[in-house]
């Protein structure tokens, strides 16, 4: 028999989180600037398998049980982002079900690689960081495809309207206890928008009043699990219009937040959680009554690989591979420090509408094909040496290389400087911030 008093359970599952065994929530003190609002952090890496979307994967399997969409014999298919799929796994390991996750290759190796662990069939694809609808070589893609399959079911945490009710279930009625009904402001970034939805639809319920706040990133971003503006557009669970408003939060804040997060409060928080807390601080005012509720969605433990891109002084990533690999990447590296090598999207765009430079897109042809900038030479990495007979003659050309997100172009300019050309620069953000900008792509 649970017993959440002693903390004893019949299961895993017991330890699933709702008003009476909720994740705990810290009032924050060192980082925050005020004198009169109080900011409580709901750390949601106390759910059993590590996220707040344990809450989203327990409720889509109960209500697709319920419903009769799922049997014993069931195999499940999601498109994940990582977290919901390892929450997923760990429900169907417990129920006897099987999974399947088409993903982006840029999420965490730690989260693929703990998927696989749990026994997840994981399919890797050339997608953006957070799966797109509208992709259709993504991994919302793949997976319908799959649950075409009569064996297959996709619960669809993009769509589904069992993520938000899971947290009109569990996590507003958390929040409205652990603060007596004293909450005005509650904040939480935003990726499927269950969470916020869900949330935000309880505590209103219970007091207009209450604050509901939604933090995003902007496009290009590198912050694993949440969807800038132009991401979140395409999602159907994404209702700005009842949130009480926005805030976007760029890159380098949010890992900078999240480090500050672990030194001065003791908290081993992601960056999507320092994304939030920022967005709280800056929207929030130091008024006495004010007491702010931030979702922190999971721990950093997950999230090496994006710590070392993006928090410097750390060191980088371990070297692997041949000698020759990681003199490679030692380069690239380099490479990312040193900002005459990169331009940021609107410039980037604004260089190609005046100067006609040549586009070289070094991802793989099935994503170029996919979309890419009007008039792009496709050349992946591996076929760089077959450039050169496209290539200008005259060696302070504008040339632009690019890939998804702008990490592979900078191998694409560290090329074409070895070649003598001195006007070559990566594309910050890739091909999916200059989509995300509205400017122009095409697809072949």
């Amino acid at each position: 028999m649970n017993d959440s008093s002693r903390r004893v359970y019949d299961s895993v599952l017991g330890l699933l989180s709702n008003v009476d065994n909720p994740t705990p929530m810290v009032r924050l003190s060192r980082l925050v600037p005020f004198e009169h609002t109080e900011v409580y952090a709901k750390l949601e890496w106390y759910n059993p398998f590590g996220a707040v979307k344990d809450r989203v994967a327990w409720n889509m399997v109960r209500d697709a049980e319920e419903s009769g969409r799922v049997g014993s014999a069931q195999k499940l298919v999601e498109p994940t982002s990582g977290n919901t799929g390892l929450a997923l796994a760990m429900v169907s390991n417990a129920k006897g079900y099987s999974l399947t996750t088409p993903l982006s290759n840029q999420i965490p190796l730690e989260k693929r690689t703990v998927l696989r662990l749990a026994g997840v069939d994981v399919i890797e694809l050339e997608d953006s960081l957070c799966p797109a609808p509208g992709a259709p070589e993504g991994a919302i893609a793949r997976a319908d495809e799959i649950a075409h399959q009569p064996e297959f079911e996709m619960l669809n945490q993009y769509k589904n309207e069992a993520n938000p009710d899971a947290h009109y279930r569990t996590t507003g009625p958390e929040v409205w206890h652990q603060t007596a009904g004293l909450v005005t402001h509650f904040v939480a970034g935003l990726g499927t928008c269950g969470t916020i939805n869900g949330s935000g639809r309880f505590l209103k319920e219970q007091d207009q009043g209450v604050q509901v706040l939604g933090v995003h990133p902007p496009a290009g971003h590198d912050i694993p699990g949440v969807r800038s503006l132009a991401q979140l557009s395409q999602t159907e669970l994404f209702t700005p219009e009842k949130y009480d408003g926005l805030i976007e939060v760029d890159n380098k804040l949010a890992f900078e937040m999240c480090q500050r997060i672990n030194q001065e409060e003791s908290l081993t928080a992601g960056p999507s959680s320092g994304m939030a807390l920022a967005g709280a601080l800056r929207s929030v005012p130091d008024e006495p009554g004010n007491v702010v509720v931030v979702i922190f969605p999971d721990s950093v433990f997950k999230y090496a690989s994006s710590i070392l891109r993006n928090v410097p002084g750390l060191g980088t990533a371990p070297p692997s591979g041949t000698k020759r690999e990681q003199l490679m990447d030692s380069m690239i590296e380099n490479a990312r420090v040193n900002s005459h090598l990169a331009v940021d999207v609107d410039a980037a765009h604004d260089f190609w509408q005046q100067h006609e430079p040549l586009v070289i897109d070094v991802r793989e042809f099935d994503a170029h094909r996919q979309r890419h900038i009007p008039g792009a030479i496709n050349m992946p990495l591996d076929d760089l040496a077959d450039l050169a007979p496209f290539l200008p003659e005259d060696l302070d050309a504008p040339l632009l290389s690019v890939c998804e997100r702008g990490n592979l172009s900078l191998s694409g300019v560290l090329f074409l400087n070895s070649l003598g050309y001195r006007n070559a620069r990566s594309i910050t953000g890739g091909t999916e911030a200059w989509d995300e900008q509205g400017f122009a792509v095409t697809s072949t």
